[in-house]
């Protein structure tokens, strides 16, 4: 038999436990799931709603503290933005004129190298897009489940990532022209895919996201955790106090660190000084739709 004294302490902690389940299950409740199983955007991977770890508490500081982030359903692109699209969408008057200062960064589906954030960004507007937030970049490389890497948790290799190694940056190709050891982005697609059909998510180029960066997880706050996170000020236009955006994933001239699914880098959105990054886009339920309506027409 349990004393009244024992008995009053369970009591009290299946209570606790009780509203601790209720309150989850109403959070749960409030959520209105939606579904892009069904939706079908050429080139594009459907990303399903649900949890998943962003950060790591044993990875670099900008990483830290890791937490669970709830995100809604959504669509990625399954390539990096190419040179040939990039160049299309100029010639059409909805983008600005961008290139790569290297030289062998030209060919048609090579990753487009040496762009801002803001044409990034207007890029994707003009797909009826836009560029994925950090949480949503992370989600789609990384699932439900942790992993260090898009295809798992085994370390990053030539065989998976076009990376610095060993033979030395991108994997040992060398590009033309001047200085042929700096490497070069290989075409889009080379290495196998990973979760939800997605290549070069580690690797290759390195891709603008959404977010204004912060210098780690815990000094952005609540503008980070949560459902949905668009980063400090919610990802509006003008941050105080935040002057870089966010770029991820790694790319041809750094090794494999740089490769994870939860590295960080930061940089100013006007891409002053020079970097050759890239990107790719994102879809919302809404705008998926709003593209296959357009499509049809």
């Amino acid at each position: 038999m349990f004393s009244k004294d024992v008995l009053a302490f369970l009591v009290t902690w299946i209570c606790i436990f009780q509203c601790i389940v209720q309150n989850t299950y109403a959070q749960t409740q409030d959520r209105i799931i939606q579904s892009c199983d069904e939706i079908k955007v050429k080139g594009m991977s459907c990303i399903p709603a649900g949890a998943f770890i962003r950060g790591a508490n044993d990875g670099p500081l900008p990483a830290r503290p890791q937490a669970e982030i709830w995100i809604q359903s959504f669509l990625m692109d399954q390539y990096e933005v190419t040179v040939e699209e990039y160049q299309k969408c100029v010639a059409k008057q909805k983008c600005t004129f961008a290139k790569a200062r290297y030289a062998d960064f030209h060919r048609p589906r090579q990753p487009i190298n040496g762009i801002s954030w803001y044409q990034a960004n207007a890029y994707c507007k003009a797909q009826g897009k836009h560029l994925p937030t950090e949480a949503e970049w992370e989600k789609a490389a990384r699932g439900s489940d942790g992993r260090k890497y898009p295809w798992g948790n085994e370390e990053a290799t030539c065989e998976r990532a076009v990376i610095e190694d060993e033979k030395g940056r991108s994997c040992g190709i060398r590009k033309r022209g001047l200085e042929p050891e700096r490497g070069r982005v290989w075409l889009v697609g080379q290495k196998p895919a990973t979760l939800h059909q997605l290549y070069d998510m580690a690797g290759n180029s390195y891709e603008w996201v959404a977010d204004w960066y912060s210098e780690s997880y815990e000094k952005c706050g609540k503008d980070c955790l949560g459902d949905n996170p668009k980063g400090p000020c919610g990802g509006a236009d003008h941050c105080a106090g935040h002057h870089e955006k966010v770029v991820r994933g790694g790319s041809w001239y750094w090794p494999k660190e740089h490769a994870t699914t939860y590295y960080r880098r930061n940089h100013f959105p006007q891409n002053e000084p020079f970097h050759h990054f890239g990107f790719r886009c994102a879809a919302s339920i809404e705008e998926a739709q709003k593209i296959l309506k357009t499509s049809k027409k």
